[in-house]
C-alpha cells in the first residue's frame, strides 16, 4: 500500500520532538512553520552549506510541467544541469532537500554512481548496485558501532539481545546512528509504524562522512543491496511506545529471523584503527 504522508495543517506538531525527526531540529523553521517552506528558502540554507564546504552544491529548482518537458532523467538533470527537481508542499522532497543540505557529499556521490550505471545499462534497467544506491537514498541508516558484540548481535539476528539486553548501548554511545533516507523520515510523520531501515554498518573512523562519500563515489560501497542489513528503528528504546516492555521483542512483527545463507560483510572502516586518517575501502565532502 502506497504511503500518504500527513497534511500539514493537520500534522501533531510533537512527532519533531520524538525520535527520529527530532535529529533535524535544525531545519524547525522549514518543517513547523505553518506554511510550506519557498524553493528560495531551501536554496537559502544550500547557500549555507556551500559557503561552509566550499564546494558547489547542486541548485533546488521547483519540479513543474515546463521543467519536465526537457525530459531528462532526475539523476542526469542533476549532474548535466545542477538542479534537484524538488516538488513544493510534498513532504517525501522536503525531507530529500534537507539530506541533501546536511550530507551533500554523500547525495552527491549516490547521484554519480546512478549516472555511472545509467551510462552502462541505460534508463530503463536497473543493476544491482543501483537497487543498493536507491534502497540507502530511501531507506537508509548510517550506524556507528563501537561495540563489536553488539555487531555479532545484529549479525545473526538476535533482536531481543541488540534492543533489550543492551538497551543501554543505544544512549551510552557504543551504537549511534544517524538517520540519512528520506522516505523514512516521511514514514516517521506518522507515529506508531515498525519502520525497518537499510542500514551500513561503519566501524569507527575519522571524517566519516566524507571518505564514505569517496566510498561510494569510487564503487567501493553499495555495490548490492546484500551490503545493508536490516534494521528495525521501532525496537531502539524511546522510539516506539510498545517496545518499553520485553513482550515488544517477542510478538512485534517487523522481526524477522535470519534468512539460512543470508550473512554481512565487515562493516565498513573494518580493520583501521580509530585513530588512522582513513577507512579501509574508502578512497570527498559531506
Amino acid at each position: 500500500m502506497r504511503f500518504v504522508a500527513p497534511l500539514r495543517e493537520s500534522l501533531d506538531p510533537t512527532v519533531f520532538r520524538r525520535p527520529p525527526l527530532d535529529a533535524w531540529s535544525e531545519f524547525s523553521d522549514l518543517l513547523q512553520a505553518p506554511a510550506w517552506p519557498t524553493i528560495e528558502q531551501i536554496g537559502a540554507l544550500r547557500e549555507r552549506v556551500e559557503n561552509a564546504a566550499k564546494a558547489i552544491m547542486p541548485q533546488f529548482v521547483e519540479q513543474t510541467p515546463g521543467l519536465l518537458r526537457d525530459g531528462l532523467h532526475y539523476e542526469k538533470r542533476i549532474v548535466e544541469c545542477g538542479q534537484i527537481a524538488t516538488r513544493t508542499g510534498n513532504w517525501h522532497d522536503l525531507f530529500n532537500a534537507l539530506v541533501w543540505l546536511r550530507h551533500p557529499a554523500i547525495k552527491s556521490a549516490l547521484n554519480a554512481r546512478q549516472i555511472a550505471e545509467i551510462a552502462v545499462v541505460g534508463a530503463k534497467r536497473r543493476t544491482r548496485a543501483q537497487c543498493a544506491l536507491t534502497h540507502f537514498d530511501e531507506a537508509g541508516v548510517i550506524v556507528r558501532i563501537e561495540d563489536p558484540a553488539l555487531l555479532a548481535l545484529w549479525d545473526t539476528h538476535d533482536w531481543h539481545g541488540l534492543f533489550w539486553r543492551e538497551r543501554a548501548a543505544w544512549s551510552d554511545g557504543r551504537i549511534r546512528l544517524d538517520l540519512f533516507g528520506h522516505a523514512l523520515l516521511e514514514h516517521a510523520l506518522r507515529p506508531g509504524q515498525l519502520l525497518v531501515g537499510k542500514a551500513l554498518a561503519i566501524a569507527p573512523c575519522a571524517d566519516l562522512p566524507a571518505r564514505l562519500a569517496r566510498a561510494i563515489r569510487a564503487g567501493d560501497a553499495l555495490n548490492d543491496p546484500q551490503e545493508l542489513r536490516p534494521l528495525p528503528l521501532s525496537d531502539i528504546p524511546g522510539w516506539h511506545e510498545g517496545n518499553a516492555e520485553e513482550t515488544f521483542y517477542a510478538t512485534a512483527p517487523c522481526f524477522r529471523a535470519r534468512r539460512a545463507g543470508r550473512s554481512y560483510p565487515l562493516p565498513f572502516g573494518a580493520g583501521e584503527s580509530r585513530n588512522a586518517p582513513a577507512c579501509a575501502g574508502s578512497s570527498g565532502p559531506s
